[in-house]
């Protein structure tokens, strides 16, 4: 699961893996800016589209999907277990990923914060 945090003053929107997570991501921290977050959406479903190669992390179909993948050119992070808490965060520009599919506590909130915090940029 991940902890998603919005910092205004530097601009950034931060992932922290939580627990096991790391291990199995290969990744305890995502920085990206918000200039870069192009909108957010609480998308269960999207676990049952194909990730394409894993390049670094842990895929078990059906228990949990943690870490790189790329997909007809498109590199994408994922840190999840329970796909109905699942938000798929796009990126543009951002570098290392086009988008987020990350699992979180509370979806609707989650999604709520990062709408907010783009509006208000």
């Amino acid at each position: 699961m991940a902890l998603i945090s919005v910092d205004r003053e530097r601009g950034l929107l931060t992932a922290e893996l939580q627990g096991l997570d790391k291990l199995w991501a290969l990744k305890s921290r995502l920085e990206i800016p918000l200039a870069h977050v192009r909108g957010a959406t609480h998308d269960p479903g999207m676990a049952r589209e194909p990730k394409g190669i894993r390049t670094g992390g842990t895929y078990v179909p059906g228990v949990i999907t943690a870490g790189r993948f790329r997909r007809d050119g498109e590199r994408s992070f994922w840190d999840v277990k329970n796909p109905d808490k699942a938000v798929v965060i796009e990126l543009a520009d951002a570098g290392a990923y086009d988008r987020l599919v990350l699992e979180v506590d509370d979806p609707r909130a989650t999604v709520a914060l990062i709408e907010q915090a783009i509006a208000h940029r």
